[in-house]
Parts: C-alpha cells; structure tokens; sequence
C-alpha cells in the first residue's frame, strides 16, 4: 500500500508541476512586451498563498514530503510570476500588486504558522494548515467556472484550452485517489472538487467544439499554456485595466 501511495503522489507531483507551469509562457510574453497588459495579478498572489499552505501542511503531517516538495516549486515559481508583476506592471496595478503580496503571502501566512508553531501541539497545526489549504484550494479550483460559464454563452470553447483542462482533469483524479488511499480529507475534498469540474469542462468542450478556420484559429502555444485562461479570469475583474 505504502508503494501505491507514492506512485500516485508522484504522479500528483507531475501533474501539479504542468499546472504550476502553464502561465509560463504567458509570463514570457510579459517580459518580451515589458508590459502586464490586460492580465491580473491576484491570480498569482492567491496561487502562491496556496501553495504556501500546501508546504506547511506537507511538512507538519507525517510522511506528506511528496506534498510539500511540488507545492515548494510551486511556490517558487509563483514568487517569480508576482515579482514579474512587480517590475512590469503600470504604477496603479504595481503598488496594489505590492500591498495585497505583502498582507497576503507575507504577513497572513508568517503569522499563522507563527502563532500556531508557538500556541499549539502538531495536531492542531495539522489541522490549520489542512484546513486552510482546503479552503484555498477551493478558490482556486472554482475559477475555470467564468471560462465554463463563457463557452455555454458563446457555444464556443475559444477560451477554454483542452490541454490546460485536460491536466487538471488528471491532476485531480490522480489526488483523489492519493488521498483516498492515505484516508485524507483535506486533500480529497478540493481535488474531489477539481476532478469533477475538470469533467465538466472536458464534457463542455466535447459539446461545443467546432474546427476552426486558419483564419480565426487562435495559437495553439497560447491556448496550451493557459493565457487565454488567465485572460478570462482577469476579464472578470472590473478593476483590471490600470492604463
């Protein structure tokens, strides 16, 4: 048993990994265009919070390594899209980017894990950062719904890549299993979540997929990795465009 728990956690470490390198590309675009453009930063600063979560809760919890080492790289390169953020984004959109870093995954994450490492045994700590992990994790697999929502408006799926949705339809499967398997709520319950919304999404796109001419098709690089996706998820933020 113990075997079969650590291949599908590192199959959960590759998987997640793809996931928390699909914006690469669109980071890459904001360094050659040295502009943030129309793309939002809370994306990122909930991602890393997350991610932070997700190693203290792999660390406090015995035998949880394969969590916290994904979700450590995870973190790193969350810091190295919101510092991204911080060097080409408009004056308004920087400063705010700086204050909701700073509140979000500086001063919230330090002082909970500080208040709990001093006040309460390992249990409890357990308990917080499982918890807390769960409840971000939720946020965050919620967000393909706008995308969802968009394709049954349009009856297209322009905006919501297959690939991107095809791997967090697999990333979580292959939790839920791990999770069912080490008896693990606070990993079961979101990629129980995720793994039925990656369904849906898969489900969506087989029932509005269309070929498209050469014409109106859209690069296939950006669609893989996510920017359409993370197009969207700005686009329904009202405060996005700062000039």
């Amino acid at each position: 048993m113990a075997s079969l728990n650590f291949i599908f956690g590192l199959l959960g470490n590759l998987t997640t990994g793809l996931v928390y390198l699909s914006p690469a590309k669109t980071f890459w675009h904001i360094v050659q265009r040295r502009s943030t453009e129309e793309f939002e930063s809370i994306p990122y600063i909930s991602k890393l919070l997350n991610a932070y979560f997700w190693v203290w809760y792999g660390i406090v919890k015995p035998n949880s390594v394969l969590v916290a080492s994904v979700n450590g790289f995870g973190a790193a390169l969350e810091i190295i899209y919101v510092i991204i953020f911080l060097i080409f984004a408009p004056p308004m959109m920087r400063g705010r980017t700086a204050v909701l870093a700073g509140v979000c995954d500086v001063v919230f994450p330090g002082t909970t894990v500080l208040v709990t490492q001093i006040f309460f045994d390992r249990d409890v700590q357990i308990k917080v950062s499982g918890f807390l992990s769960l409840c971000f994790s939720m946020v965050a697999y919620s967000s393909p719904l706008s995308a969802m929502k968009t394709v049954v408006a349009t009856k297209s799926v322009e905006y919501m890549p297959f690939l991107l949705s095809f791997i967090l339809f697999i990333n979580g499967a292959v939790w839920t299993v791990y999770a069912v398997l080490t008896k693990d709520l606070f990993i079961g319950i979101p990629n129980g979540s995720g793994f039925i919304l990656g369904t849906a999404q898969l489900v969506l796109y087989a029932m509005y997929w269309k070929p498209k001419s050469s014409s109106m098709k859209i690069s296939d690089d950006a669609l893989e990795d996510g920017w359409q996706h993370e197009r969207l998820i700005s686009a329904d933020n009202p405060e996005k465009r700062e000039g």
